[in-house]
């Protein structure tokens, strides 16, 4: 041995001759770790290729995705947006009544008619995507496997829809003509359905209620916004008495009356009543004023001289760049005779929505606001309302007031305070105003993955929102997971000791057996730490031949187990395997533990004195 040769550098020679010499005894040890490794890594990959192919088979279906609500409940365009933007949702569109989504389906070879349900769909939607199905643009539709089978329609092929309604007693229809672009797989569902954008579902829910659908051609009314005030002041030429008063608040929708005076009637509606006239506020603190509640008051006042005229308070606008607060006020002949004040151009208020040439015009203060006045007069004036959304329309000028604000219809007004509340919309076309819709009556939801729907059912739950999703099936699976965990857990653990207990035993026997070699080694120049590291040598040395034999059982195993379950398991399924992530975990805590073993023997290893071998010699 060259003096300049560390001793050290013999020591993993000298300790794989020793493990040859006896190859049999290595043989042996190394054959009772694999036995130990083998089954660890066998009850790795059962338990990640079953919960790994129920999780894909789960995932795959996005029915398991899927969480659908159990009551019919109005569901606001903000609230869609807000579920949208959480991290859980996959994807989301709103639906309709389910009795709305019902239509007759022209059958390819008999020519009658089935009824099909009618299923909105929007992009990104995983029940077509991920079942051999497009999304569906605006003239185009999806069918399920049933719908092709019983219509007889295939992709490429024209489908014929017609959309019925009841009106006025007689019975309506509509027809559209509609490309077929996919056919979902039979996993998708077994109900015959139609998957179509979301406008074409919209369109033939709001034929059903008998507005119509321009787009499409389909005859129909246009829905008209309701009227909504803030409250009514009545006028009468002599006070009502305190029973009369009160029985105007009962069974009315008003929820209180309070007297006015002149000042105050000039705030709510422009003008100062008569000398001697009583005013009385009528009001329900919180809430709108609605038509049905002014004719119950006219009701109750019948045979009376009165005036009943509702206001809105507080709604601005914005014209020709000023803002502007206008005054709602509708007179007829007759209340101008009693109030001493000119009549309206459009007439008193009625109770009904008049015509919107009635209902768009103004007049402008001839005082106060004089260059609007020379602007504006016998012109339009194009006006913004702020509500939900703003409403942009034009004015006509009906003339002059001596009052100091700007007059319109009151019918205008309780229009654009409706608008602060629901969305409305004016229509340039026909020059009148339609309510926007509302609401959605429900929604198709999915998860962005298995494990997000529980937090997503959660989260609905908490909103008071009643659903139904398949949280059951997947916990279980969680449960399984959890359950397999500490199993595996619980057998590695005994596997490690028993493991780590043979290579205790067998290296320290190996270093009894060798005692008067490793006594030699020390006459010959190798220093306790030298020796040391002898039995560490060979423990690491016996830990890689028994993990690569461990691997190579496993290997054998594995093709075993998926070949006898081959029948159940799909293409690309395993029930037993195991990610190769793990095989450098595995390697590793091998290698710390065949260390550990090892410890013993190496400190029994440099107790050996070399002055006991000469004299057994």
């Amino acid at each position: 041995m060259s003096e300049r040769t560390s001793p050290i550098r013999h020591i993993p020679a000298l300790a794989a001759s020793h493990l040859l010499h006896e190859w049999v005894m290595s043989l042996c040890l190394v054959v009772a770790l694999a036995a130990v490794i083998a089954p660890l890594f066998v009850l790795l990959g059962l338990k990640y290729g079953t919960i790994q192919t129920l999780r894909e088979r789960l995932v795959e279906d996005p029915i398991f995705r899927e969480i659908r609500p159990t009551q019919t409940q109005v569901f606001s365009s903000q609230w869609f947006a807000e579920l949208s933007s959480w991290p859980e949702t996959g994807f989301i569109t709103p639906t309709i009544l389910p009795l709305s989504s019902v239509i007759n389906v022209v059958q390819n070879d008999s020519g009658k008619t089935k009824l099909y349900d009618l299923v909105p769909t929007a992009p990104g939607d995983p029940l077509l995507l991920e079942n051999d199905g497009i999304v569906p643009v605006d003239g185009e539709v999806v069918l399920t496997t049933e719908a092709a089978l019983e219509s007889g329609i295939g992709v490429g092929e024209e489908l014929i829809v017609r959309v019925t309604r009841s009106q006025d007693g007689r019975k309506e229809a509509a027809e559209s003509r509609l490309r077929v672009v996919a056919v979902l797989d039979q996993r998708a569902g077994s109900l015959a359905r139609v998957y179509a954008p979301l406008s074409l579902v919209l369109d033939v829910e709001a034929y059903k209620e008998g507005y119509a659908a321009p787009a499409r051609g389909w005859a129909g009314a246009t829905p008209e916004p309701y009227l909504s005030f803030d409250g009514a002041v009545l006028l009468l030429p002599e006070p009502l008495p305190a029973i009369t008063r009160t029985g105007l608040i009962i069974n009315s929708g008003f929820g209180r009356i309070a007297e006015l005076s002149a000042i105050q009637v000039r705030a709510l509606l422009g003008f100062l009543p008569p000398q001697d006239f009583a005013a009385y506020d009528l009001f329900t603190p919180g809430s709108p004023v609605t038509i049905s509640s002014l004719r119950a008051v006219d009701q109750k006042l019948r045979g009376r001289t009165r005036a009943l005229l509702p206001y809105v308070r507080d709604l601005k606008v914005t014209a020709a760049g000023n803002t502007l607060q206008p005054l709602g006020l509708s007179i007829n002949a007759e209340q101008a005779q009693l109030l001493k004040i000119p009549e309206t151009p459009w007439g008193g208020y009625n109770g009904n929505l008049p015509e919107c040439d009635r209902l768009l015009q103004a007049l402008w203060p001839s005082a106060k606001g004089r260059a609007l006045t020379e602007q504006t007069e016998h012109r339009e004036v194009e006006v913004q309302a702020a509500g939900v959304g703003e409403v942009a329309f034009a004015l006509h000028s009906a003339g002059t007031t001596s009052f100091e604000r700007p007059v319109l219809p009151v019918e205008l007004l309780g229009v654009l305070r409706t608008g602060k509340q629901r969305a409305i919309t004016f229509e340039p076309d026909g020059q009148c105003f339609a309510m926007a819709r509302g609401g959605y009556r429900g929604f198709r939801l999915y998860a962005r993955s298995i494990d997000d729907v529980p937090v997503l059912y959660n989260k609905l739950r908490s909103q008071g929102i009643d659903v139904l999703a398949e949280v059951a099936a997947i916990e279980r699976i969680h449960t399984l997971d959890q359950g397999l965990t500490r199993l595996f857990l619980l057998i590695a653990l005994l596997g490690l000791f028993g493991g780590t207990a043979v290579l205790v035993a067998s290296l320290y026997a190996a270093v009894e057996r060798r005692r008067r070699d490793l006594g030699v080694l020390r006459l010959l120049g190798f220093a306790r730490r030298h020796v040391f590291f002898f039995p560490m040598a060979q423990g690491l040395m016996l830990a890689v031949l028994g993990l690569l034999a461990g691997l190579g059982g496993y290997a054998v195993l594995a093709g075993v187990i998926n070949q006898a379950f081959a029948k159940e398991l799909a293409v690309g399924e395993a029930f037993c395997a195991m990610p190769w992530r793990y095989l450098p975990v595995f390697g590793f805590s091998t290698l710390i533990l065949a260390v550990l073993a090892s410890l013993t023997a190496a400190w029994r290893a440099t107790n050996i004195d070399p002055a006991e071998v000469i004299r057994e010699q």
